[in-house]
């Protein structure tokens, strides 16, 4: 078996730059965990560059000619293909409660997902790196007042350092996408348990940005909030003027409020 063939309904898109999957490999700090799981390894650009590192590599791929091929060409990696998807596979059959990274070049059509489990797996995951579609990247990145500033941002600011790498051309993949790529890393806040409800934070982010462009007054109405509470001057902006560190200070206050 000598290549795979990429395929449109996963969104695959092999990168066939060696030195930009050396970048992305080399965009780990290797610090606080001794476990890595690769998510969506195809041929295994990046994957050799992480096998030359100091920590166990796992990789996680649900196409099945893609595992053929990596059992096929790494046998470094026999025990450690998990042949499952990433959004509903539990973590713990593998890895057990151990820390591990996130490294992937990611599907674009799921990535966001990808994060979003992350954060949900935040407790486990201290480093996150990979290539994303470049607005995607951009977007979880940016600051408050951006135009793409949004949920994502915030949620992943929130317990995440974020950091822009660098940016990816199209004529490096095969095939090639129809838009630039870019390289983002996370690394977790020391202090990553919030001093508010984080659950109750996921739902203030989410709602307030469903309808960005009203004032938080209007965005937030369904959640019944005191007319005492709605004074606050926060309550005349709009989600996209608000930082991480007030959102986390509004969800304490709404907690307050007795929602």
């Amino acid at each position: 078996m000598d290549k795979v063939k990429a395929k449109k309904h996963l969104g695959q898109h092999f990168l066939t730059d060696e030195s930009i999957a050396k970048n992305i490999a080399d965009s780990l700090t290797l610090e606080g965990y001794k476990n890595v799981l690769e998510i969506g390894p195809g041929m295994g650009v990046l994957t050799k560059y992480l096998l030359e590192k100091p920590i166990d590599t796992y990789v996680i791929e649900i196409d099945t000619e893609s595992v053929e091929y990596l059992n096929a060409h790494y046998p470094k990696l026999h025990g450690k293909i998990i042949s499952k998807d990433f959004l509903k596979y539990n973590i713990k059959e593998d890895l057990g409660e151990e820390p591990f990274a996130i490294i992937g070049n990611f599907p674009y059509n799921i990535s966001t997902q990808i994060v979003f489990r992350t954060l949900e797996l935040r407790n486990q995951i201290p480093e996150f790196s990979g290539m994303f579609q470049k607005e995607v990247a951009e977007r979880i990145c940016s600051k408050k007042g951006s135009k793409v500033y949004g949920i994502l941002s915030v949620l992943a600011q929130a317990f995440y350092h974020v950091e822009y790498l660098f940016t990816v051309d199209e004529h490096v993949f095969n095939p090639p996408p129809k838009v630039k790529s870019g390289v983002m890393r996370m690394i977790r806040k020391e202090n990553y348990h919030l001093p508010c409800d984080e659950k109750l934070l996921f739902t203030v982010v989410k709602t307030s940005f469903n309808q960005r462009r009203k004032t938080m007054r209007n965005s937030l109405k369904s959640l019944n909030l005191s007319d005492n509470l709605r004074e606050d001057s926060i309550f005349d902006l709009r989600p996209e003027q608000i930082s991480v560190e007030q959102f986390i200070e509004l969800t304490q206050k709404i907690s307050a409020d007795g929602v």
